[in-house]
C-alpha cells in the first residue's frame, strides 16, 4: 500500500469520504468537537501535557487530530514541545486536506501552518510531526517510539478490519509508555479484546453525537 494516495469524494461539498472504504474522514455533525470529546477528553488531555508528550496514531487523514490536540497544547500554555506521530497508508493530497480543514476556522491558522509544510512532517515552533506512510501493520512495528497516548482513528472496523486486528493493537501496547493511554471512537468488541489482550485495562464510555459509546483504554 506504499505511495498510495487517498481516493476522495465529497458529501455536502465539505466533507471528505473515502471511496475506498465508503466512510467519512471526521464526523457529519461537527469533527472538531468529537475529535476534542474522543480523543483528547478519551487520553485525560490536555491535564496530562508535559514538555515531550508524545501522542500517535492510526491513520492521519486530514490532520484534524493533529490540529486539535497542537491548539489544546498551545491553550493549556505547556513549555516545550509536543511530539506527534502518525501511521497513514493513504495519504490526503494537500489541495484536499486544505479544503477539507477550512470547515474549521477555529483551528485555521494552524491547518495554514501545515499546509504551508507540506500537510506531512515537519517541525514546528513548538510541536514535531512525524507522518510515517505505509501499512501500518508493517511500519509500526519497525517503529522505535513509545506514545504517552494513542489516537486509534482508522475508518470504520466494519469496513478497515486491517487496521484493527489484535496483532496491530499488541504493536500498540509494545509502543505504549507504561500507564500510556488509548482512545478510540469504537466500541467494537474485537478491538476492546485485542486492546485487553495488548495488555490494556479497557473502558467503553459515553460516544459522541449519536454514538452511543467509544473505547478507552490504559496500559497495565
Amino acid at each position: 500500500m506504499q505511495d498510495q494516495r487517498a481516493d476522495l469524494e465529497w458529501r455536502d461539498g465539505r466533507v471528505p469520504v473515502s471511496v475506498r472504504f465508503d466512510d467519512p474522514y471526521f464526523s457529519l455533525d461537527n469533527g472538531l468537537a468529537e475529535t476534542r470529546h474522543v480523543f483528547l477528553d478519551g487520553n485525560d488531555l490536555p491535564a496530562r501535557f508535559v514538555d515531550g508528550f508524545h501522542i500517535a496514531e492510526l491513520g492521519f487523514g486530514t490532520g484534524l487530530n493533529f490540529l486539535t490536540a497542537w491548539a489544546a497544547w498551545r491553550a493549556a500554555g505547556v513549555q516545550g514541545r509536543l511530539r506527534f506521530t502518525s501511521f497513514e497508508a493513504f495519504p490526503v493530497e494537500l489541495e484536499a486536506m486544505e479544503k477539507a480543514l477550512a470547515a474549521f476556522p477555529k483551528v485555521a491558522e494552524l491547518a495554514g501552518a501545515l499546509v504551508a509544510a507540506g500537510g506531512g512532517s515537519a517541525e514546528f515552533e513548538d510541536a514535531t510531526l512525524t507522518v510515517i506512510e505505509g501499512d501500518a501493520r508493517a511500519t509500526l512495528p519497525a517503529w522505535d517510539g513509545a506514545a504517552d497516548a494513542w489516537f486509534l482513528d482508522g475508518f470504520s472496523p466494519a469496513k478497515n478490519p486491517e487496521l484493527w486486528g489484535a496483532e496491530l493493537m499488541a504493536e500498540v501496547g509494545r509502543h505504549t509508555v507504561p500507564a500510556g493511554t488509548v482512545a478510540t471512537y469504537t466500541a467494537a468488541g474485537f478491538v476492546r479484546r485485542g486492546l485487553e489482550e495488548a495488555g490494556f485495562t479497557v473502558t467503553r464510555v459515553p460516544g459522541f453525537g449519536r454514538k452511543r459509546h467509544m473505547t478507552r483504554a490504559v496500559l497495565g
